[in-house]
């Protein structure tokens, strides 16, 4: 009882003319009691000025440092993407994953094939440059058989026989474009070199192991591409063939961007909806209207 009055006279006492100020929390009790030692560390001298030669080392290392971090981060970035694809991709290259990425893929090449070669992982940005893409077509793994990924979705070089699936868009593109042949091969460098990306989601695969690549960074990549291309270009197309592609196409702005979906053209769903798209066609059609050059899909 006798603390609580205490406690009670101390805050209803009236205020005297002088009051002793409480120490604030974290500051010397001798300190707050005195004015004058207050005023004393206030006028104290600070620390002298850098030296000129001071400054000039701090300068220097700072230089210096910025220099050995790009260092490492132009080691990261393979030689073989293209000029405007690296400067606008840049911020990725720079990411621990991507380190991690490219260390996987070299560690699988010291024990297996891996498909495609190294030369042609980035084949799709060498092709035009990436303020020039006008169409992305989506892809899922690289071809995991000899001689066939060379860095383009569907694509095969010569003397390789079209695949499945090329096949049966090389038919839907004979039903849909007048004059279009069957051109006796499967590379679509033609169409890339027109502003066609032909984007795998991953970027290489084991030999003989399909998807054996997957969730190692690719798509993190990869998803960047479609991001950078999404956020700063316009009226691209997209043909997004089977529920993977329209997965990993989902965040494109449809009011900045023409989306085109359908089934997989693999035999197993080109029935469903693949045959009698028309997306080559529609894909023509959106591009003139869009001031843009439309495709020579027979330029092979």
């Amino acid at each position: 009882m006798l603390e609580q009055k205490t406690l009670l006279s101390f805050f209803t006492a009236a205020p005297s003319k002088k009051r002793t100020r409480l120490p604030e929390p974290g500051r010397n009790l001798e300190a707050a009691a005195s004015p004058k030692k207050l005023k004393t560390d206030a006028q104290s001298p600070r620390s002298p000025p850098l030296s000129p030669e001071q400054l000039e080392r701090i300068r220097r290392n700072k230089e210096a440092a910025l220099e050995r971090l790009a260092a490492r981060t132009r080691s990261l970035i393979p030689a073989e993407i293209g000029r405007s694809w690296r400067i606008a991709l840049s911020g990725e290259f720079s990411k621990p994953y991507f380190a991690q990425l490219m260390a996987f893929v070299a560690e699988e090449r010291k024990h297996y094939t891996v498909y495609p070669p190294p030369h042609q992982v980035f084949t799709w940005t060498q092709m035009c440059d990436i303020h020039h893409v006008k169409v992305v077509i989506l892809g899922q793994d690289p071809y995991h058989g000899p001689s066939q990924a060379h860095g383009l979705c569907f694509s095969v070089q010569k003397p390789v026989l079209p695949p499945p699936s090329l096949e049966n868009i090389y038919q839907e593109l004979a039903s849909d474009i007048e004059d279009f042949s069957h051109p006796g091969h499967g590379d679509l460098t033609g169409w890339a070199k027109q502003g066609v990306l032909l984007l795998n989601a991953v970027l290489t695969v084991r030999a003989h192991q399909a998807s054996s690549h997957k969730e190692r960074g690719w798509e993190e990549f990869t998803d960047a591409v479609v991001s950078w291309l999404n956020k700063n270009l316009d009226g691209l197309v997209f043909m997004l063939w089977g529920a993977y592609a329209q997965k990993k196409g989902s965040s494109i702005n449809r009011k900045r961007h023409h989306v085109l979906q359908t089934v997989h053209p693999s035999p197993f769903s080109v029935d469903r909806g693949f045959f009698g798209c028309k997306h080559f066609s529609r894909t023509n059609g959106l591009l003139a209207k869009s001031g843009k050059k439309p495709i020579d899909w027979q330029a092979l």
